[in-house]
């Protein structure tokens, strides 16, 4: 039997609900397909620094990096946005990326026929989406240096820097590529080489690129093009390569042509190592502990965990499938509500999940 140890983090706001209900169906599918999943839960995000005074303790990071993956919750309260810097919660997801050589960000959007409904887009508009972002994670301006705030003649000034070296953009231009050879064969690449020299160099890199994948079809498209087109034809994607900043910013506009943010898994990837999951979306503080979270992208990164990082694509299919079917059958959390609909809570929504698995 394969035996997996797997590192939980809920981190903040609904992160433990979801969390609860996740390891539920995990456990459940694991024992039906014959596998074992060790799970072993640390710190990040608020409760590290209650605890240690740290987001990302040294023993978190070290527990991850000895587990065969690691599923979190989600990261963020502005109760702490009075901090320094490096002590908040998202500093602590930052250096957990950087930790773990953490590359390549990877975030599935194909639209649902049961959720067409719930989308803010006509559904002529969003019935044929099924696309992918493909995020450079560990480089551009959330990485890059100098940066800081000094005072110039009595004025403060903040200042960072984007940059990227040709290595970090091969690195993840052939994530891109590969992940285009199973799909439909196009890689739009966004950057915003009219006014940045960082950009002007990436796309140089994924042309150079692009010679070794003759079968791909390669464009490109300034970053605010690129999100018009998204929400004017997004069925006219299939791979969307991008840099950290752009890609935090198209991969959530993506996300929601589902209808809800609370939909969509995530995974990140190093070149060797564990892989870390978690859905798209945020803590959503104002709503913990009340069972209103939409615990189903957690439940879709645990399955995205299960196929990618375990290779354990059965399991990983059934939940995917017990989702849908939930769904198809009308049952919603608050965040997908739809007249004729069922509303359920978090806990309920992965207790209707956990029966169809069974």
């Amino acid at each position: 039997m394969n035996q997996y140890k797997i590192a939980l983090l809920p981190g903040d706001g609904i992160g433990p609900e979801i969390t609860y209900v996740t390891k539920e169906i995990l456990q459940l599918v694991s024992k039906q397909n014959s596998f074992d999943l060790q799970f072993n839960e640390y710190l990040i995000g608020g409760p590290a620094i209650e605890k240690t005074g740290s987001p990302l303790p040294e023993a978190t990071l070290n527990s991850c990096r000895e587990s065969d993956a690691v599923l979190m919750a989600a990261i963020g309260n502005p109760i702490y946005d009075d901090l320094p810097r490096d002590k908040r919660p998202e500093t602590g997801l930052l250096k957990l990326r950087s930790g773990l050589k953490l590359f390549a960000n990877i975030r599935p959007v194909k639209i649902l026929p049961s959720l067409i409904e719930a989308s803010s887009l006509k559904p002529k508009i969003i019935k044929d989406v099924d696309l992918m972002v493909v995020r450079e994670l560990t480089g551009g301006i959330y990485f890059g240096e100098p940066k800081g705030r000094i005072n110039i003649n009595d004025q403060e000034k903040a200042f960072n820097t984007m940059s990227y070296t040709s290595k970090e953009i091969d690195a993840i231009a052939k994530i891109a590529f590969e992940l285009a050879k199973d799909r439909r064969k196009k890689i739009c690449s966004v950057d915003k080489a009219n006014v940045l020299d960082v950009s002007q160099l990436w796309r140089e890199r994924v042309n150079l690129l692009s010679n070794d994948y003759k079968d791909i079809e390669l464009n490109h498209l300034y970053v605010d093009n690129a999100a018009m087109q998204l929400v004017r034809e997004p069925s006219q994607f299939d791979v969307i390569l991008t840099g950290n900043l752009f890609g935090d910013i198209i991969s959530d506009e993506a996300a929601m042509l589902t209808g809800s943010i609370g939909m969509l898994p995530s995974a990140s990837l190093s070149t060797n190592g564990p892989g870390l999951f978690e859905p798209v979306h945020g803590s959503a503080p104002d709503i913990a502990g009340e069972n209103k979270a939409n615990p189903i992208a957690m439940i879709l990164s645990a399955a995205m965990m299960l196929k990618v990082g375990l290779n354990e694509t059965s399991a990983a299919q059934k939940i995917e499938e017990a989702v849908e079917k939930v769904l198809s059958e009308g049952f919603r959390t608050i965040d997908l509500m739809s007249e004729g609909k069922t509303q359920l809570g978090c806990k309920e929504m992965g207790e209707k999940i956990l029966k169809f698995l069974k």
